[in-house]
């Protein structure tokens, strides 16, 4: 696999377009930063590790009026194709309805917190 971020926003995707409850992503320290960032905005309901071997990451999504919280998920830097934007750079998606999602010299963020912590970074996704 080539892409793992992009594995795990399509499986969260495909999960939510067939109401899906739980989609299962193998554990990575990086895929669960972004899934937690996804739980404190409100996107999922919550994220859990399980405890077998090898380690997956269990993300429970959140529905309303039949409708999944994600509209769109989409990957901003691959592999072939890095996207850095300084603090001053980062823009608002869909207008503050979204959040972009960045891997930063101080974590993995969003664009609102990097913008206040004046910090630039890779921007991995969008989400709305």
């Amino acid at each position: 696999m080539t892409d793992p971020i992009a594995d795990m926003l399509t499986r969260i995707r495909n999960g939510a377009l067939v109401h899906k409850r739980d989609v299962s992503v193998p554990f990575s320290k990086l895929k669960l930063a972004i899934a937690h960032i996804l739980v404190k905005e409100g996107y999922v309901a919550k994220a859990e590790v399980t405890k077998e071997t090898p380690s997956f990451i269990v993300v429970t999504l959140k529905y309303e009026n039949g409708q999944s919280n994600i509209q769109s998920l989409k990957r901003v830097s691959t592999p072939g194709h890095r996207k850095y934007v300084k603090s001053s750079e980062i823009g608002h998606v869909l207008n503050g309805m979204g959040i972009a999602i960045l891997s930063t010299p101080r974590g993995i963020l969003t664009g609102k917190e990097a913008k206040d912590a004046k910090v630039g970074g890779e921007l991995l996704c969008e989400v709305y």
